[in-house]
């Protein structure tokens, strides 16, 4: 071995780098934002629980009570309710995680017969934090409680038998608590997006690797029905796979599906249009096959794992982090998913998030029929 020759192909290799400019930047870029993302953006720590209460007796004592669960950080009080009603909806349109019900006769009780009872409901469509929300809640109502038998000792000189305040968790949603109805309809989204821009990323490049770039060009055919007439096969092939995917998913792991097929199939036909017209773009963009999806993996997965809320949940994330997922297209697509599933909501409840992939669709959507130009360059 000579070390002239070696580092003459050394030295050829590190031209090649420097002047491929997209495959150098993916491999600066990806370890840097992969770093900032994981380390930002993904926590098992859960604080901040968005609570909504229903305190039917609002009196001294309940509101003390109230007012300790968000004393120690774990909850943030979102909403005090008026009913029933008002809870339902508020944790079926998500504007709170957990919810306490505080009895009319809350103070009666612990007066008389010293011990009363307090209901506490949680979205349970995200198993861990249900599961953490209920720790941290039994943990505040046992501060209250030591708070109460020391001044049950001291008024009365003997110590209280029992905890004077009893918490009753209810899981609506997710009743079992399981993980699997949690996880596998955010799989349907990482499968769709990973799968559809890998595959349309690579329809423009592979006609300029292959040298059929200029017979494309040449023909009558305008950029748009070039657009269209490569895009449709993909929007078709991920409508089989979507549907084979939510079939599994029910039949086959059992997951429930609770709201309509439609507004499903509605919102991954959105989505699928999002996906193919970032692949395309992509493919238009990057004449190699293998940059192209090199960069259709970056833009799909890492968004669709780490920042949609499949994997961990978005309002337990820093608030940068927080206002960045306003922009990641998953984001919507993985809480329809998971409303239509396990919450069954209606089209109104609904109408936020599937506005929200219709813009995506749209402007994607243009951005990819401007992309393509008949001609070389």
């Amino acid at each position: 071995m000579k070390l002239g020759r070696l580092l003459a192909v050394a030295h050829k290799e590190a031209l090649q780098i420097v002047r491929d400019p997209r495959s150098l930047a993916i491999a600066l870029l990806m370890p840097l934002m992969q770093m900032g993302l994981l380390g930002y953006g993904v926590s098992l720590d859960i604080r901040h629980v968005a609570l909504c209460v229903l305190d039917r007796e609002n009196s001294a004592l309940s509101r003390q009570w109230v007012d300790g669960l968000g004393a120690g950080g774990w909850f943030d009080i979102r909403l005090r309710l008026a009913d029933e009603a008002a809870l339902r909806a508020a944790i079926d349109r998500g504007r709170c995680t957990a919810a306490v019900v505080v009895p009319v006769d809350f103070s009666r009780r612990l007066a008389q017969t010293g011990r009363v009872s307090v209901q506490a409901v949680f979205d349970a469509t995200d198993v861990n934090t249900t599961n953490i929300a209920t720790g941290y809640l039994q943990a505040a109502v046992a501060q209250f409680n030591g708070r109460l038998q020391t001044q049950w000792s001291e008024a009365r000189g003997a110590a209280q038998a029992s905890a004077p305040v009893d918490l009753e968790p209810a899981t609506w949603f997710n009743e079992t608590l399981d993980s699997r109805n949690f996880i596998i309809p955010g799989v349907v989204a990482v499968i769709l997006a990973l799968v559809g821009a890998q595959l349309t990323s690579l329809t423009v490049s592979r006609e300029w690797e292959r040298g059929t770039m200029e017979q494309l060009i040449a023909t009558p055919v305008t950029p748009l029905e070039i657009m269209l007439g490569k895009l449709i096969p993909y929007f078709c092939v991920g409508f089989v796979d979507a549907a084979a995917c939510l079939a599994i998913a029910v039949l086959w792991f059992g997951v429930p599906l609770r709201g309509s097929v439609w507004t499903l199939f509605a919102a991954t036909g959105l989505f699928s249009i999002v996906v193919l017209g970032i692949g395309y773009l992509i493919s238009v963009r990057v004449r190699s096959q293998l940059g192209a999806s090199q960069i259709a993996l970056l833009v799909t997965m890492l968004p669709t794992t780490l920042l949609s809320g499949y994997t961990f949940p978005i309002d337990q994330m820093p608030r940068a982090i927080q206002l960045i997922t306003y922009v990641v297209y998953p984001r919507y697509y993985v809480t329809l998913l998971r409303a239509i599933f396990l919450k069954g909501s209606p089209l109104v409840d609904l109408w936020a998030p599937l506005l929200a992939l219709g813009v995506f669709a749209i402007v994607i959507g243009a951005m990819a029929s401007r992309a393509f130009h008949k001609r070389l360059d």
